[in-house]
């Protein structure tokens, strides 16, 4: 069976990657078909895609389901079958072979319609994700990922062009804060291994009927670094729990607590790298045009900025 590449994949991978994207999708149905027969996999099910990637459902040769992914390798992607191999399916999806020179991975299948986003309670959520971030956050980051004092200087260097772009003179003095706290952050930057996106919707159940589970990470850009640099995803996914509470800064003060206490950080030095979170998806969407920052991370960035040196 042809692998057909779904008409927004191709457009998002053009978008983000350019000539080089839209080079890559259109060899992605040979490379498809190269692996499932390599592999001796049989599709199982229509394809899902991200941003960049494509995922096909697949059976190996004794019917054990699977998922072939395939993705562009780029500076966050190459270290994705590094981190999983290190988990070794330790709260986290199970990496079962990889091709180094496409970046091709066969993974455990997961149930893809059941995320932690589809818990009704969104501190049981919460406890799920601190549970699994202190889990994944356990191990020494393998020597050849990037590491978060890298990110951390690139961030700093352009910190100055991203607070200039913001219109709101409030949000840049919040901003130069951000950037304060990172830059006292970068003196013990870490050594554990990083998920980077732990968010809701990257955590899946197991399939029914198998001993894994209850939940499962799946697709890490993962760095070498200090475990509170994971938290923000927590805290600004599922906004709209936050703001059913009627009391946000009450609501955000809770996850952020329970964050703290499940992975044992010290809180100020977990509040400095969530700002220093901040600061770094303020200055991508700097660099993509925007003037304001987003709404919830600037409540969380408040929050925290004025709780540091509370202890």
């Amino acid at each position: 069976m042809a692998v057909t590449v779904p008409p927004a994949l191709a457009e998002s991978l053009q978008e983000f990657l350019g000539e080089d994207g839209r080079a890559w999708a259109a060899g992605l149905p040979a490379l498809a078909g190269e692996l499932l027969d390599r592999w001796e996999l049989r599709p199982d099910g229509p394809v899902a895609h991200g941003v960049i990637g494509l995922v096909l459902p697949v059976r190996r040769t004794d019917g054990a389901p699977a998922v072939l992914k395939l993705q562009p390798v780029d500076e966050e992607t190459v270290g994705e079958p590094v981190a999983l191999r290190a988990w070794g399916g330790r709260g986290a999806v199970r990496l079962l072979d990889h091709e180094p020179a496409s970046g091709a991975m066969l993974l455990e299948r997961l149930d893809a319609s059941r995320s932690l986003l589809d818990l009704p309670d969104d501190l049981a959520a919460l406890r799920v994700l601190a549970d699994l971030l202190r889990e994944l956050t356990q191990h020494q980051a393998p020597a050849e990922l990037r590491t978060l004092a890298d990110v951390a200087d690139g961030l700093l260097a352009r910190a100055p062009a991203a607070g200039a772009a913001l219109a709101d003179e409030d949000e840049r003095r919040l901003l130069a804060d951000c950037a304060a706290a990172l830059r006292e952050a970068r003196a013990e930057p870490g050594d554990r291994l990083l998920h980077w996106d732990l968010h809701y919707g990257n955590v899946l159940a197991p399939l029914p009927g198998g001993d894994r589970g209850p939940w499962l990470a799946i697709d890490p850009k993962p760095l070498a670094g200090h475990p509170g640099f994971e938290l923000l995803p927590a805290l600004r996914n599922r906004w709209t729990d936050v703001l059913a509470a009627g009391d946000p800064a009450r609501a955000l003060r809770r996850r952020f607590d329970l964050l703290v206490e499940a992975l044992e950080l010290e809180r100020e030095v977990a509040a400095a790298w969530t700002l220093g979170r901040v600061l770094q998806n303020a200055v991508w969407g700097t660099e993509e045009g925007e003037t304001v920052l987003d709404p919830a991370q600037r409540a969380i960035a408040e929050l925290l900025s004025g709780q540091r040196g509370r202890g």
